[in-house]
C-alpha cells in the first residue's frame, strides 16, 4: 500500500470504500473465494471492531452496575441520579478524547464503559452517607453539607489515587499507553467533579428519603456480612495471617510459572472473516507476520558474487528447516529460476549457478524480462544490499525468541563481521520486541503507582508504619492474581500486565476511606484502637462491599467482549478487586489491631496534612440548621 496513506485515516476509506467493495464485486462475478491479509487490512478491520464494541460495552456497564445500585438502595430516583452522573461521564471522556484529537484505540475504547465502572462507587459513597445523615437527624441541608465535607474529601483522595494509577502510563514511551493514562485519568478526575457537584444539587430539590428508600441501611444480610467480618477479625486474627501468608507463599510460586508472551492475533475477535482469513494464510502460507533479513555486502555489486549467494543461501536453507517460517524469496530464489530457465525449465538445474555458468546466468537473471527488472525487488541499484523476505506464523514472542537466536547463530557463522552487516527486522521482530518492551515499560509504571500512592499516603497520615499497612493489603491482591496466572497458563503481556496497575490504583480506595474513618474514630474514642477498629470498621465496612459489588461486575462486563486482551483484562482485574475487598476488610484491621501499641498513638496518628474526614463537632456549626 501506498505509504502516504497506510499511517492515515485515509487507509480506512480507502479499505471500506474501494478494496472490500471490489473484492465482493470479483467474487460475485467470478464466483471463488477470495481471502485478504496483509497488515494495513487487518488494522483497519480491527479498529472497526473495537468502534463496534464500543455502544455495547457502556450499555452493559450501565445497565449491570444500576441494576447493583437499585438492588442494594431499592431506590428508583438514586438510581437514576447516578446514571445521569456517569451519563455525563461518559460524554466528557469522548469530549476529552475529540478534544485531544485522539483516535478510537482499544484502549480509549475502555475508558468510557471504565467511567462507569468508576462512577457508580462515588454516587454509592455520597448517596449512601447522605441517606445515613437523614435518617440519624432528619435535617437535609446539614446531610448535604456533610456529604461535600466529609465524603467529599475522602472520595477526592481515592479519585487522586485512581487517576494516578492510570496516570503513571503517560510516563512510558508507547503512545498508545500515554493517551490512553492522559484520558483516563483526566476523565476519572472529571466523573468526581460531577459527582460532588450533581448529587448534591440534585438532591437540594428533591424532597425527603421515603423510609423505604432508607430501609438498605437496616439489612441484616448486609448486617450478618459485617458482624462476621468484625468477628473473624475479633477472634481468628491468626488464622487472616496464617491464611495470608500461605496465600502469599503460592502466589510466589505462581508468579515463577509466569511467561512473557504477545501474539498478534490471539487477542483480535476470533468471529471476525479477517480472522478466519488469516488463519487460512497461516495454515497455506505459513504465516502473514513479514521477516526481513538485509544483507550489507559494504561493497558495490558485493550482492551477485558468487560467494555471497551461496552464503546467502546456506542461511536459506536454516529458514527452509524452521517449521514456523515460511519458504524464503531473495536474489538467490532468482538466479536458481534464472539457471533452470536457461535449461529449459529443468527442475533439477534449480540451483545456483557453478563459477563457469556464473556470469552467463546472472546476465540472464537481470534480462529475463524486458517490461520489468526483477533484480530491484531484491537487490538495491548499487548492487551493495540485498533482502531475503520470509512469513512467519504468530507463534508468539517467546518462539519468535528462539528462531531469532537460531537464525542469527547462522548468521554469525556464514557471514564474517569484518565483510558483511546483517540486520533482522520485519513486523514478526518489531512486535516481539515491542512487546518486551512495552511489557518493561508497564512493570514500571506499575512500580511508579505503588510510589506515587505510597507518597499519598505518607503525605495524608505522616507515618512510614501507615505506609507499610496500607500498602501490604493492596499489595497481597496482585500478587495473589499474579499466582493465579501463572497457575492458569495466562501469559505476561501487554493485555495483562494493565490489570496490576488499573486494579491497585482502585483497590487502594477502600484503605483510604477506612484509614480516614479509623482516625476520625481514635479522636472521638480518645485514643481507644480497638474500638475504633470496629467502629470504622461498621461505618465503612458496607460501602466497601458496595462498591467491591459494583466494581467486580463492573469489570465483568469486559468478559462478553470478542477481544481476548480485553477479556483477560476483565476477569483479571474483578479477581484482583475482590481479593482486594477481602484484604482490606481483614488484613487491613488486623494488621491494625496487632500493630497497635506501635502505630494508633498520637505520635504516629498526628495531624494529618489532609484532614480527610473533618471531627464530627455540631455545636460549633455556624449554619442555624433548626430552621430550615
Amino acid at each position: 500500500m501506498n505509504k502516504e496513506i497506510v499511517n492515515t485515516a485515509a487507509r480506512k476509506d480507502f479499505v471500506f470504500d474501494n478494496l472490500i467493495p471490489k473484492i465482493a464485486a470479483f467474487e460475485k462475478e467470478t464466483n471463488l473465494d477470495v481471502r485478504v491479509s496483509g497488515m494495513p487490512y487487518i488494522r483497519t478491520l480491527n479498529a472497526q471492531n473495537i468502534v463496534d464494541e464500543i455502544g455495547t460495552f457502556i450499555g452493559l456497564a450501565l445497565l449491570v452496575t444500576s441494576l447493583i445500585f437499585f438492588l442494594f438502595f431499592r431506590s428508583f430516583r438514586a438510581t437514576f441520579i447516578s446514571l445521569i452522573v456517569v451519563c455525563f461521564g461518559v460524554m466528557w471522556t469522548f469530549g476529552i478524547i475529540g478534544l485531544l484529537k485522539y483516535e478510537i484505540t482499544v484502549l480509549t475504547a475502555l475508558i468510557p464503559p471504565l467511567i462507569i465502572v468508576i462512577g457508580i462507587p462515588n454516587c454509592i459513597f455520597l448517596i449512601n452517607k447522605y441517606q445515613r445523615e437523614v435518617k440519624l437527624h432528619g435535617n437535609k441541608v446539614r446531610s448535604l453539607q456533610r456529604v461535600i465535607t466529609k465524603v467529599g474529601n475522602a472520595t477526592l483522595m481515592t479519585n487522586v489515587t485512581t487517576a494516578s494509577g492510570f496516570a503513571t502510563f503517560i510516563l512510558t514511551e508507547s503512545q498508545l499507553l500515554k493517551e490512553f493514562g492522559i484520558v483516563a485519568s483526566l476523565s476519572i478526575l472529571a466523573i468526581f467533579m460531577l459527582c460532588l457537584l450533581i448529587i448534591p444539587i440534585i438532591y437540594t430539590f428533591l424532597p425527603y428519603p421515603k423510609d423505604r428508600h432508607l430501609e438498605h441501611l437496616n439489612k441484616k444480610w448486609i448486617g450478618g456480612f459485617v458482624d462476621w467480618v468484625e468477628r473473624m477479625v475479633k477472634q481468628k486474627r491468626i488464622t487472616i495471617y496464617i491464611t495470608s501468608v500461605v496465600l502469599l507463599t503460592l502466589s510466589i510460586i505462581g508468579i515463577f510459572q509466569i511467561k512473557i508472551s504477545g501474539s498478534l492475533i490471539e487477542d483480535m475477535s476470533k468471529k471476525s472473516g479477517f480472522f478466519q482469513d488469516i488463519r487460512f494464510f497461516e495454515e497455506e502460507f505459513n504465516g502473514i507476520m513479514p521477516l526481513e533479513i538485509l544483507v550489507d555486502t559494504k561493497r558495490k555489486k558485493g550482492v551477485m558474487k558468487l560467494s555471497t549467494l551461496k552464503r546467502m543461501d546456506q542461511l536459506e536453507e536454516v529458514i527452509l528447516e524452521t517449521p514456523e517460517l515460511s519458504k524464503p524469496i531473495s536474489v538467490v530464489s532468482l538466479v536458481k529460476y534464472s539457471k533452470q530457465a536457461y535449461y529449459n525449465g529443468n527442475p533439477k538445474y534449480y540451483q545456483l549457478p557453478t563459477s563457469q555458468e556464473n556470469s552467463f546466468i546472472m546476465s540472464y537473471a537481470k534480462n529475463s524480462s524486458s517490461d520489468v527488472d526483477l533484480l530491484k525487488n531484491f537487490v538495491d541499484s548499487t548492487g551493495q544490499y540485498a533482502r531475503i523476505t520470509t512469513f512467519m506464523k504468530d507463534i508468539g514472542t517467546d518462539k519468535m525468541e528462539r528462531i531469532e537466536e537460531n537464525l542469527q547463530t547462522k548468521i554469525d557463522k556464514v557471514f564474517p563481521a569484518e565483510n558483511f552487516d546483517i540486520t533482522m527486522t520485519g513486523k514478526a521482530l518489531v512486535f516481539q520486541k515491542g512487546t518486551k518492551y512495552l511489557v518493561k515499560n508497564l512493570a514500571i509504571s506499575l512500580s511508579l503507582a505503588i510510589l506515587l500512592i505510597a507518597l499519598f499516603m505518607a503525605y495524608m497520615f505522616r507515618s512510614f508504619r501507615m505506609i507499610v499497612v496500607s500498602l501490604i493489603p493492596n499489595l497481597l491482591p496482585l500478587l495473589i492474581t499474579a499466582g493465579l496466572m501463572g497457575y492458569l497458563g495466562v501469559p505476561i503481556k501487554p493485555s495483562t500486565i494493565l490489570v496490576f496497575s488499573i486494579a491497585f490504583g482502585i483497590s487502594v480506595d477502600d484503605t483510604i476511606h477506612f484509614l480516614a474513618k479509623y482516625r476520625q474514630e481514635l479522636i472521638a474514642n480518645h485514643w481507644k484502637i480497638k474500638k475504633s477498629v470496629y467502629a470504622a470498621l461498621r461505618e465503612t465496612g458496607v460501602s466497601m462491599f458496595y462498591t467491591s459489588i459494583v466494581l467486580f461486575f463492573g469489570f465483568l462486563v469486559f468478559t462478553f467482549s470478542s477481544f481476548g486482551g480485553t477479556v483477560a483484562l476483565g476477569a483479571l482485574v474483578s479477581a484482583t478487586l475482590l481479593f482486594a475487598m477481602l484484604s482490606n476488610l481483614l488484613l487491613l484491621p488486623s494488621l491494625l489491631l496487632s500493630l497497635e501499641r506501635s502505630i494508633a498513638n498520637k505520635e504516629v496518628l498526628r495531624e494529618p496534612a489532609i484532614n480527610i474526614i473533618p471531627e464530627e463537632n455540631d455545636e460549633d456549626e455556624n449554619l442555624d440548621l433548626s430552621k430550615e
